[in-house]
């Protein structure tokens, strides 16, 4: 019998590690999750005071909780532009950058050099530049220009990544048999890339969801959802505020899931069609 070789040290710790970590990580969104069902009269730590959906309710009262149904419509809208945004620039992008041209590594590192600029910086900057040519801002304009700031260049480093592993035989073949460039793109490149696509959107989605920085001189008199939490935690001070955190954690949890659920499906489909 073969025997087992005993695991370093090293090994231990590293578990003991990531087990502190994910307990420091979920710990408290746990602790959140659970007192979001407090009873009527329940505060904002335990011991719990019954057991409800009383403050789930109360998020839809405006006058009691804040603006949760307008913010989190305008997050859920924005978020959605910027994901088809982001797909589709990056998809451009991707395709474009497959052959050299002038001035590529410029526009690369440009795109790039967003993601370590402060989003506060980038916001007053866009800001500013909205007043001086005296248009408002708003969740739709110029928020929307300073979240794709921040998601494209994440979207462009995916499609890098998925058309490196792209094999342009299939192109070739396609051309072969007929097919126009527009043909080609839309029933060969497209339908290849299209997990690469679904994690484009996944990113594009969830950073824009859950943005702060650099919608918060932007987005203009409405609050998107992360501003209406920061400004729910100076003037809620019920438990409603931890149903606001459940309710948005469901939103992100609900977005993976059917994210990686669609790449298992297409993924089953083009395995049942090999077989076959």
């Amino acid at each position: 019998m073969a025997q087992h070789r005993k695991r370093p040290w090293t090994f231990y710790v590293l578990a003991t590690f990531f087990a502190l970590f994910v307990l420091f990580l979920y710990g408290p969104m746990l602790a959140i999750y659970i007192l979001s069902f407090q009873g009527p009269t329940g505060g904002l730590t335990f011991p719990m005071n019954g057991v409800s959906l009383h403050w789930f309710q109360a998020l839809f009262e405006q006058q009691r909780t804040g603006d949760f149904s307008g913010s989190f419509s305008r997050s859920i809208l924005l978020a959605f532009l910027v994901m088809i945004c982001t797909v589709t620039f990056s998809v451009m992008a991707g395709l474009a950058f497959r052959r050299r041209f002038f001035g590529a590594s410029a526009i690369f590192y440009m795109a790039v050099a967003s993601l370590v600029m402060p989003g506060l910086f980038l916001s007053l900057g866009i800001g500013l530049i909205f007043r001086v040519i005296d248009m408002p801002t708003n969740w739709f304009s110029s928020a929307l220009g300073a979240q794709l700031t921040w998601s494209l260049p994440f979207g462009l480093l995916i499609m890098f990544a998925v058309l490196s592993r792209f094999d342009r035989s299939y192109e070739e073949a396609a051309r072969d048999l007929g097919a126009t460039n527009r043909q080609t793109l839309q029933y060969v490149v497209l339908p290849i890339l299209f997990p690469g696509l679904i994690a484009v959107a996944l990113f594009g989605f969830t950073l824009s969801y859950d943005e702060f920085p650099r919608t918060l001189l932007t987005v203009g008199p409405g609050n998107t959802l992360p501003l209406e939490i920061y400004a729910m935690t100076t003037t809620v001070t019920s438990p409603a505020l931890y149903a606001l955190g459940t309710v948005t954690t469901v939103v992100s949890f609900a977005a993976i899931i059917l994210s990686l659920g669609s790449i298992a499906i297409i993924q089953w489909r083009r395995g049942g069609r090999f077989r076959k």
